[in-house]
């Protein structure tokens, strides 16, 4: 009955959802250690990750090119009669994805991924292939009201395109993405303000520019209608400042809203939608989706002070009490 309550009280709690869905990830972080390590049964350091929380551990999903387990799916083991008088409903099932481990053991295959998504071929890895098909699976079973997608770094890429196939077959599923990887110039490490805002300008001219260049301007009703599709669904996207990995989700968000004001955000609506390493692929003749681009998301930013970049990137500091968090809702229009 403990565990019950407890972990009803969790899934209506906007810091629980955030701590719960972080520690399922850290639980695929410590399921590949326990592989590597060889821990099994009672010496296994895993479990607990998901057992303090109810849930269950109901399939691992494997890379097939080192063996490495890279996700898992969780299921909440609560009596659905019991959540009845919830607030919000609580995920029957999670799917979790780790970010890199640099550790030997899987470092090669992760750093490998790492490459293919700066640039823009994600979509290509087994890993996203397998991740996507275990979803739909789930949500063939029983529809997508009650599934949650949670990833940190590479893992949040991964979930990322699961969810935004999900959405194009009609299934906005709930997401979390812990440091997710941006895939662009350092932008937020310029100090000085305008001359980051200058840059950033003259990047989104360029990136317009080449869009045109290459006709894919003669796409842009398709990708317009692709991006306001997408634009319906709102993952939570938390980041920090100081992690170069993923803080430029808070510049891309800030310059685009600024970026509506100029030319009558024509430059900022193809900027938006497209990388330069998305536009000189397709010219090569390689179709390719800058996927880390979002149309809308919920950021919530750390704003507390951090020793070093593992504490910046680390999975850890989102399920701590005592954040400093600022919050803002970014929709596209």
């Amino acid at each position: 009955m403990y565990l019950m309550i407890r972990s009803k009280k969790i899934l209506t709690n906007a810091h629980h959802r955030r701590s719960i869905a972080a520690s399922l990830v850290q639980g695929v972080y410590i399921l590949e250690r326990d592989r590597q390590e060889n821990r099994q049964s009672a010496n296994a350091l895993a479990p607990p990750w998901w057992e303090f929380f109810n849930f269950q551990l109901v399939h691992v999903l494997v890379d097939p090119d080192d063996l490495s387990f890279f996700g898992s799916i969780y299921e909440l083991r609560l009596p659905h009669s019991s959540c009845n008088y919830l607030a919000q409903t609580p995920p029957k099932y999670v799917v979790a994805f780790r970010g890199t481990i640099t550790k030997p053991g899987s470092s090669s295959q992760d750093l490998k991924l790492d490459l293919q998504f700066m640039k823009n071929k994600l979509q290509h890895s087994s890993r996203f292939h397998l991740g996507l098909q275990a979803v739909q699976n789930i949500v063939s079973k029983g529809g997508g009201e009650n599934i949650w997608l949670a990833g940190h770094s590479l893992g949040s890429a991964i979930a990322l395109l699961v969810g935004r196939n999900m959405v194009k077959l009609g299934y906005h599923l709930e997401k979390y993405l812990f440091n997710p990887s941006f895939a662009s110039l350092p932008f937020e490490k310029i100090k000085n303000e305008k001359l980051k805002h200058g840059a950033r300008i003259a990047v989104s001219v360029i990136t317009a520019g080449l869009a045109a260049a290459v006709k894919l301007n003669s796409q842009k009703p398709h990708q317009d209608d692709e991006f306001r599709v997408l634009s319906a669904w709102i993952p939570y996207l938390f980041v920090n400042p100081s992690d170069p990995i993923c803080s430029e989700y808070i510049g891309y968000f800030t310059h685009r809203e600024k970026m509506m004001t100029i030319a009558g955000g024509k430059i900022g609506r193809i900027a938006a939608q497209n990388s330069i390493a998305s536009i000189i692929s397709t010219a090569r003749g390689n179709k390719s989706e800058a996927c880390h681009l979002l149309p809308s998301a919920y950021v919530t930013t750390n704003l507390g002070p951090c020793q070093d970049f593992k504490q910046a990137h680390g999975i850890h500091q989102w399920w701590r009490p005592d954040l400093r968090l600022e919050y803002k809702l970014h929709q596209y229009r």
